[in-house]
């Protein structure tokens, strides 16, 4: 069994994000400049973004942090990306997710340039990526094909269950895994909560990646020898033993299923690292204009 490190990974790609800054930068081209905005006092997204600006400063990106009471209107936040749109300095901006419930995420959303995306949300990205045309690549599953990528493991013929079918991981990442080329040409099973054969499609699986928010959902006599792990999962549960009071807890009951693995990514320090990494990803393609001249 072999861990998959997400922290040497992503640490690994700042690294080569920031030499590419400085590139751009010696012949004369502006800054990558990445704008997040955040609606209220949420600690989990809190804490998500306060990660992005630190990514930035590693990745000698510009970035800007503009807040929002939680009672703000949607009209004021429409105003705002609207702004932000018209911005030639800004490359790419994101709000954060979840919003109030006031505020519609769907509008807010398809308000913003697709042009400056960076979070892979908008309709027309999402359109773009799934026939297989340029466009930004939602964060997570960008982030698990980069892991798939810097680990070498095959894929083309292989048979992957998707587990769950959300709009930010399970669909994206099982479109990307279906299309030609690497990491992709597999043959993709997506299961979700009205599945009734879900244990039967894990245990024909050569990769499993596990996106349902149940935390220890995939179990030992789920999984068959040799299977590939890919674990998305970020719940917080309850804990004495640390200093917040909870930790992180995968979808993947780890101590059972990780000696029957291949590989697997350990929970924390596997995707949700990649998740942000590949943020960075994107605001470098939007500040060198690399999709959309």
């Amino acid at each position: 069994m072999q861990l998959i490190d997400g922290k040497a990974v992503s640490a690994a790609v700042k690294e080569e994000i920031a030499a590419e800054v400085q590139q751009l930068l010696a012949e004369g081209r502006k800054r990558p400049h990445l704008v997040a905005i955040l609606v209220g006092h949420d600690g989990g997204s809190e804490a998500y973004v306060a990660g992005k600006v630190r990514d930035c400063a590693d990745c000698g990106f510009k970035s800007t942090l503009i807040r929002f009471d939680d009672d703000v209107t949607e009209e004021t936040l429409l105003a705002e990306v609207n702004r932000l749109n018209q911005d030639a300095d800004v490359d790419g901006f994101i709000v954060q997710l979840p919003l109030p419930r006031h505020i519609s995420e769907q509008k807010i959303t398809e308000a913003i340039d697709y042009r400056k995306d960076v979070d892979g949300f908008h309709p027309v990205n999402v359109g773009r990526v799934s026939l297989g045309l340029p466009g930004f690549v939602s964060a997570t599953p960008a982030g698990i094909l980069e892991l798939i990528k810097r680990y070498q493991i095959e894929t083309a013929g292989k048979h992957v269950v998707v587990i769950g079918r959300s709009n930010i991981v399970g669909k994206p990442v099982a479109n990307l895994l279906m299309q030609k080329g690497y990491p992709g040409n597999a043959s993709v099973t997506v299961v979700h909560s009205y599945s009734n054969d879900i244990r039967a499609q894990c245990l024909s699986a050569d990769i499993i990646i596990c996106a349902l928010g149940k935390p220890g959902f995939l179990t030992a006599d789920m999984v068959r020898e040799g299977v590939v792990v890919i674990d998305v999962g970020t719940t917080r549960v309850p804990a004495n033993d640390t200093k917040s009071g909870f930790r992180l807890k995968g979808d993947v009951d780890f101590n059972g299923v990780a000696p029957k693995c291949s590989y697997i990514t350990p929970v924390p320090g596997g995707v949700g690292l990649m998740t942000r990494v590949s943020l960075m990803q994107n605001t470098l393609l939007a500040g060198k204009k690399s999709l959309y001249p």
